[in-house]
Formats: C-alpha cells, sequence, structure tokens
C-alpha cells in the first residue's frame, strides 16, 4: 500500500511532469522521501548533487508540494551573474539608481513573493553576495538598489551547489554563518552511478518522451542497453537523456545501436561501479539483475505495443499466466492503457 509521501510524489509526477523524478533504487528513494514533508515547512534547503542529478527539479517538487505552490517559482543561475548585476537581479532598483535606470524594476525578490526563489549554484556567490544574500536570510528584508526604504521578502530561499559547501567554509571561501543559515534542511542526490538499477525506467520514460508518434516500435538494441547500463555517465540524468534524444533522431531503424547514442569512447563499456548487496553478491551478478530487468521491460513494451495494450492477449502470446503477467507488469510500471489505440476523434457535422 502506497504511504502518503507516495502518493504525494506520485501526484507531482503527473501534475507537473517531472520525469526525473523516477527511480526506484533505495539510495534515491531515501534521498527523495522527505521532500513531502520539507514542502510543508517554510525552512531554508539546500539540495547538493553533482550537475545533472536533477537539483532543479527537486526544488521545484518541494515548491509544487507547498502552501506556496499557487504563488510564482523563480530560478536563477548565481554563476552566470556579476556581483552588481546580481544584487540588482535579486533586490531591484529604483528610477536614477545607476546611469541606466531609466525604470523603477523590482528584483526576483518582489516578482517571487509569496513563492519559492531558487539559488543555483550558491557556491559560486563571491563574498560581497554572500553578505547581501545573509541580510537577506537574517531579518527577511531587502532594499532596492538606491531605495532607502527596507522591504519585507515573503519568499522562500531553496539554494543548490554542485560543490562541496562544507569544503569551502572550511577554507574560507564561504562564509560558516550563510552556509549554516541555508542548510535548515538538507538533500543530497545521488549520481546516477550510484543507482544504475533506476537506468531501465528513466531510459524507457525518455525514449517514450523523445520518440516521434509514428514510430511506437523504437526500442534499444541489446547492444545499446549493455551501453546505457555501463556508461560512467558523468553528466547523470541530464546527459542520458541528451543521448537518448539525439538516439531518437538519428536512429535509421527500429532498433537503436550504440553509435546513435552519441556516447563519448572514455564513457562506452567501462567498468560498472554498481555496489554489491552484500559480500556474497558479486558486481557481475548485480549487473546481471540489471540486465535482465531491462530485458523483461523491453519485452513487455514490445508485448504490450503489439497487443495493444490487451493483457490476455499478451499473456497467451508469451505463454504465462495472465495474473503473472500482471504482477511482472507492475514491477516494472508498466500501464497497459498506455498501449491501448487512442479513440477515434469526434467529428461535428454541419
Amino acid at each position: 500500500m502506497d504511504t502518503t509521501d507516495d502518493i504525494l510524489i506520485q501526484r507531482l509526477r503527473e501534475t507537473q511532469g517531472i520525469g526525473m523524478l523516477i527511480g526506484q533504487a533505495p539510495v534515491f528513494r531515501q534521498a527523495i522521501a522527505q521532500i513531502p514533508s520539507i514542502a510543508q515547512s517554510d525552512g531554508t534547503v539546500l539540495i547538493s548533487g553533482e550537475t545533472g542529478t536533477g537539483k532543479e527539479l527537486v526544488a521545484r517538487a518541494i515548491h509544487y508540494l507547498s502552501p506556496r505552490a499557487a504563488f510564482p517559482f523563480i530560478a536563477v543561475n548565481c554563476g552566470a551573474l556579476p556581483d552588481t548585476l546580481l544584487e540588482d537581479e535579486l533586490f531591484g532598483h529604483e528610477r536614477g539608481a545607476f546611469t541606466d535606470a531609466q525604470l523603477r524594476q523590482p528584483g526576483l525578490i518582489a516578482q517571487g513573493e509569496k513563492g519559492t526563489l531558487f539559488l543555483d549554484e550558491v557556491g559560486t556567490l563571491s563574498g560581497r553576495a554572500q553578505a547581501a544574500l545573509l541580510r537577506v536570510l537574517q531579518d527577511r528584508t531587502f532594499r532596492m538598489l538606491g531605495s532607502r526604504r527596507e522591504e519585507r521578502a515573503d519568499v522562500r530561499f531553496v539554494a543548490a551547489t554542485n560543490g562541496p559547501l562544507g569544503q569551502m567554509v572550511e577554507s574560507g571561501a564561504f562564509r560558516a554563518d550563510l552556509f549554516y543559515r541555508l542548510r535548515v534542511f538538507t538533500i543530497s542526490l545521488p549520481t546516477l552511478r550510484d543507482r544504475r538499477e533506476d537506468i531501465p525506467l528513466l531510459a524507457a520514460h525518455f525514449l517514450k518522451k523523445h520518440a516521434s508518434s509514428d514510430r511506437p516500435e523504437l526500442q534499444f538494441s541489446p547492444a545499446a542497453w549493455a551501453a546505457l547500463l555501463t556508461s560512467d555517465w558523468p553528466g547523470n540524468i541530464r546527459e542520458l537523456e541528451h543521448a537518448i534524444l539525439r538516439a531518437a533522431r538519428v536512429c535509421q531503424t527500429n532498433h537503436i545501436e550504440v553509435e546513435d547514442l552519441g556516447l563519448p569512447p572514455t564513457s562506452q563499456h567501462s567498468t560498472p561501479s554498481v555496489p554489491p548487496v552484500s559480500s556474497t553478491v558479486s558486481p557481475f551478478n548485480s549487473l546481471k539483475k540489471l540486465s535482465v530487468e531491462a530485458f523483461e521491460r523491453d519485452y513487455l513494451t514490445q508485448l504490450l505495443t503489439a497487443h495493444h495494450g490487451n493483457v490476455s492477449q499478451a499473456a497467451l502470446a508469451a505463454g504465462k499466466d495472465r495474473r503473472e503477467l500482471g504482477r511482472l507488469l507492475k514491477k516494472h510500471h508498466l500501464d497497459p492503457k498506455a498501449f491501448a489505440p487512442a479513440p477515434p476523434r469526434q467529428t461535428s457535422s454541419g
């Protein structure tokens, strides 16, 4: 039976279309399990993880499951803005605050009132910008550039970093007081290398998302599956999606091959870092399990496609009991209804 958190996360997937929250790996489930409870608080959140692990998607998840969901979600890349421009972006300016300030311009804090402000790459902030942000977090007030009036900052702050902020604090590169203000709640996202068992689910999702509607039979060849399962994926889930997007566009047959994925030579067929489940289970067995699961999902997808989602016909063709096939479909999160032919469009007469 689903827990309340599971139901909320499923609702989030359905309403916001956040595909990167797909996964069953324990390390991933543990990381996202706290999202619904964190969302109900108004404390700051620090999300850490390598590039491409889905930090902004988690930030959006927190926002859309929170009481602030009806208000704006605004993302700002701290690393892309210089000091003066960052303060202008966050706080806004009054007319005449500087040479080119012809009109009064509210900043992102004001634009995101009652909503969520997502600060990506927060570790790149300069000392000056860190001090400015700290004042906002401490006092919940700010001043527009060129103004003497204090304004209230009614916005929730969620920050993200792909670097070791704790080490930056120790070296003096990041303010300790700001670090502790940002990390009231923390979420650490695993790399794709640490959740390889989720690759088949993610790959199937991205293939369905990016394959053109006139090629429903497109699938991965065994060699392509092997490449997907054993590649290093330094760009994590984002890199996986881009590889599948490319493959769906350049593939000339119904089978995606390794070369269609466009993976760098150094990332193909590398030694997988699949951790043993216990001291008696080897990485070989773990990888074998992943390959079997990938085969099962690919086979079931083809089976349901061929029989238009009819489970009884699919079970007969596969030589399996209908209930047994149903359990396999549930295991791989495959909904037969998704393979049923679309109903004919209603045409109006006259």
